[in-house]
């Protein structure tokens, strides 16, 4: 196994969601597990907050239930929702509607993970 500096992970976890094809979704915990980091989807959620959101589609990452809980993240309670939106992701109250089918798991699209 090997181990990461934050870095070098955040790294990793930008890698992944610039992969997130438009107008699919996926999960703090998917992009955790994939890197092998399965407890650490409140790291991928940081390092999301802290990514410069203009080259990073952080706005396609959201809880295992499909709720937009880092909305509060993008500089306005609506501007995930919008930017779903525009990428045709229907929401209604914080949820993105048809979750299960736009959901984009990493593990089954890209290669192998950094287990």
């Amino acid at each position: 196994m090997t181990i990461y500096v934050q870095k070098d992970f955040y790294h990793f976890i930008y890698e992944v969601v610039l992969q997130i094809p438009e107008g699919r979704v996926t999960s703090y915990g998917a992009i955790a597990n994939y890197l092998g980091a399965k407890r650490s989807s409140r790291t991928v959620g940081y390092a999301l907050t802290v990514s410069n959101k203009g080259e990073i589609p952080a706005h396609r990452v959201v809880n295992r239930n499909g709720l937009l809980t880092g909305k509060h993240h993008f500089g306005g309670s609506d501007i995930m929702r919008q930017l779903l939106e525009l990428e045709g992701v229907k929401v209604v109250k914080d949820q993105v509607v048809d979750f299960k089918n736009l959901f984009w798991d990493p593990s089954q699209f890209l290669g192998p993970g950094q287990q």
